[in-house]
């Protein structure tokens, strides 16, 4: 959420920033100076009034001092119609902060000013493409057919027990899936994150602090008796660890990785670009999280995009990365970094792991802040990156090592599944 004394004083670079993103900047800053300037006023009428009503309760104390008994009645009465002002005042400061809030809420994270403008992921920027395409024969099949041929992802199945989207992972392919999350796990505690086992389930207290609440409500699976929310991802919990925590300068950055299963509604999502791994409502992600120093965001921002790629080399998968455009980043994002694999059999990009800088959105809406050196508390900058989600990966791992002999699986995976070959 956007800081309402940050607005007032970059008014103008906030709307421009908003504008990358598509939206009327201009116009959703000036709604928000027009509220917080009624809200002011009413602040500082009411804080008048309280002031005149305490000199008039110290007033009545002394005229009853003095003997002015009379006198310290009928201002006592002048004192009970300032109290009745004073409850309707503070109703009205009270709904103003609330519809302040609200507003707030609807709008999303202001890009950075080197973040392109845009709507659509036409409109993303290449920033380049490592390794090569698969040389595959005319005979390679999509994963969805070499998954019911060696009978290692059964998505029938998964229809009959849940509904589409949630497959059954079997034999050689549930060892496979639980390989590479060993295998991303252990990179990531290389790379100095401390691994976490969060809640599956959060409150909605969580949801807002993240801010998938109230921008992706609908996208959530809401359990209603308990007014619990399924994890959408792990960033979710893990972020929230720090809600309303004040950290020390020298705790930071703060490096977590979790594995959990995630779920999502992705309501209205149908047709043959969703089939097979391609889309999920339950499926698999490693994600890393960082809480850092403001001004060393943006430098991490590259580690963790570099850190993830590793991961992508490590496997041998071609892959490019992109800039979103600001039409295209989350509601909460102020910079995102796309990574997206070649499907061979396909012969298309899948997304596979975002990497985002939030800096002070999430936190300020957590209250996650860190005592600087000269013991004063400001907001910490968050990040978070999937490293990295697993149906897309597996996807183009069993379409792009397919061979008439059966599927190669990626030497560093070998120590994990303890077999080389899926047939």
């Amino acid at each position: 959420m956007l800081q309402i004394a940050n607005i007032r004083k970059n008014a103008a670079d906030l709307a421009s920033r908003l504008a990358i993103r598509g939206l009327d900047g201009s116009a959703l800053i000036a709604q928000v100076l027009e509220m917080d300037e009624k809200n002011r006023a009413r602040r500082t009428e009411m804080e008048t009034l309280q002031s005149k009503g305490n000199q008039l309760t110290a007033q009545i104390g002394e005229m009853y001092k003095s003997g002015q008994r009379e006198a310290g009645d009928a201002l006592k009465i002048t004192s009970a119609e300032i109290k009745e002002q004073l409850k309707s005042l503070e109703a009205d400061v009270e709904e103003g902060d609330h519809a302040m809030t609200q507003l707030l809420l609807t709008i999303p994270n202001t890009p950075a000013i080197e973040v392109p403008k845009g709507k659509t992921p036409d409109e993303n920027i290449e920033i380049f493409q490592w390794g090569s395409k698969p040389d595959l024969s005319a005979q390679s099949i999509p994963h969805w057919e070499l998954t019911t041929k060696f009978d290692i992802i059964d998505f029938e199945l998964g229809v009959k027990l849940t509904g589409a989207g949630f497959p059954v992972y079997k034999g050689k392919g549930a060892i496979f899936q639980r390989a590479l999350i060993q295998f991303f796990l252990n990179e990531a505690g290389k790379a100095g994150y401390m691994e976490v086992q969060p809640p599956l389930l959060v409150n909605a207290d969580s949801g807002y602090g993240t801010g998938q609440l109230p921008d992706k409500e609908g996208q959530m699976y809401h359990c209603g008796v308990d007014d619990l929310y399924l994890i959408p991802t792990a960033e979710v919990p893990i972020t929230n660890l720090y809600r309303d925590v004040i950290l020390n300068e020298a705790q930071l950055p703060i490096k977590n990785a979790g594995y959990t299963p995630c779920f999502r509604r992705e309501a209205g999502s149908y047709g043959a670009h969703v089939r097979g791994l391609n889309r999920l409502h339950q499926f698999d992600k490693v994600e890393i999280v960082q809480i850092v120093k403001p001004e060393s965001s943006y430098a991490v921002l590259e580690d963790m995009s570099n850190y993830v790629q590793g991961l992508l080399q490590k496997l041998g998968l071609h892959y490019r990365l992109l800039l979103l455009c600001g039409g295209d980043m989350g509601f909460t994002s102020a910079k995102t970094y796309d990574m997206e694999v070649w499907s061979g059999a396909q012969e298309k990009w899948l997304e596979c792991s975002s990497v985002s800088n939030f800096e002070t959105f999430q936190t300020n809406r957590l209250k996650c802040r860190y005592r600087n050196a000269e013991g004063k508390t400001e907001l910490a900058h968050s990040l978070n990156g999937s490293a990295l989600a697993l149906p897309r990966i597996v996807a183009a791992l069993l379409e792009n090592n397919q061979t008439p002999k059966g599927i190669k699986v990626p030497d560093v995976l070998v120590p994990y599944t303890g077999f080389e070959w899926i047939d």
